[in-house]
């Protein structure tokens, strides 16, 4: 199946001028959007899995936050 898509300008010239002389643009896309999707994952991971990376990068978050807040407040 194919599907027609519009594309500024600007963003069809960035496709061409990035596709290979051997590619079509559908590969060329696909080589330059990258790898897989998140959405490959799906179903990879257990909910309980889900959820301790779900906390672990809330976690993070937070200390990020924490350290951002540290630097700003010295600059006061």
């Amino acid at each position: 199946m194919s599907h027609q898509i519009r594309l500024d300008d600007d963003v069809y010239e960035r496709i061409k001028a990035n596709k290979r002389d051997d590619e079509s643009f559908s590969d060329a896309v696909k080589r330059l959007i990258g790898g897989r999707s998140l959405r490959d994952l799906r179903g990879v991971f257990d909910e309980d899995q889900v959820s301790e990376m779900r906390d672990a990068i809330e976690a993070a978050d937070r200390t990020d936050r924490d350290e951002v807040r540290d630097v700003a407040e010295r600059f006061e």
